[in-house]
C-alpha cells in the first residue's frame, strides 16, 4: 500500500497515532487506495471485555462485501503479538457487532515491515480474514523495482532448483 498521498517525509519517524490521524485527514485519498465500497464507521473505536478496554484504530464497512474491515496501524515491524491483536479485534467484530446477514469481519495490519514468514506461521492455514500488508510513504524509484524484480526472479529460480 502506498500511502505517498499523505506527504510524510522519508527520514521522519511516526508514532501510530500520528499516521492514523494523517490518514484521518486524507480520508478521501485513502478510501481510493484500499478500495470501491469503503464507509468509515470509527477511529479509536473503544471496546471493552470483561472490564479490560481496547481500542481499535480504524474502522470501516464495505458494502460491496458486505463486511466490517478494522484497520490496525503499526509503525514499526510487525510482530506475532500484533497480530494476536487484529485476530481478538477481528473476533470480537464478528462476536459482537456483524448481524446474520453480513460477511465474516476483515483484519488489515498496516505495519512498516513484515517478516512473510512470521505472518505465514501465526495465522491459521485457513486464515482469509486477516492480512499483513506494508505500507510506503512513498512510490520506490525505477531502480528500486527493478531490484525488487530481480530479487522476486531470483527467489523463483532458487525454488525451481532446490526442487
Amino acid at each position: 500500500m502506498v500511502l505517498e498521498f499523505l506527504g510524510l517525509k522519508r527520514e521522519a519517524a511516526y508514532y501510530e497515532k500520528d499516521l492514523e490521524s494523517d490518514i484521518i485527514t486524507h480520508l478521501q485519498e485513502f478510501l481510493l487506495e484500499i478500495g470501491n465500497g469503503f464507509s468509515f464507521v470509527a477511529r479509536q473505536k473503544r471496546i471493552h471485555i470483561e472490564g479490560d478496554e481496547f481500542s481499535i484504530d480504524l474502522v470501516f464497512y464495505n458494502r460491496l462485501l458486505q463486511c466490517f474491515v478494522v484497520f490496525e496501524i503499526k509503525t514499526t515491524k510487525l510482530t506475532h503479538e500484533d497480530i494476536g491483536q487484529l485476530q481478538m479485534y477481528v473476533n470480537y467484530y464478528d462476536r459482537f457487532e456483524k448481524q446474520d446477514f453480513e460477511n465474516s469481519t476483515i483484519g488489515i495490519l498496516l505495519c512498516a515491515d513484515k517478516n512473510d514468514a512470521v505472518v505465514k506461521i501465526t495465522l491459521p492455514e485457513s486464515n482469509k480474514t486477516i492480512i499483513a500488508s506494508k505500507y510506503q510513504l512513498y512510490l520506490p524509484t525505477e531502480q528500486q523495482l527493478i531490484d525488487e524484480v530481480k530479487k522476486e526472479i531470483e527467489k523463483l529460480d532458487n525454488g525451481k532448483n532446490g526442487n
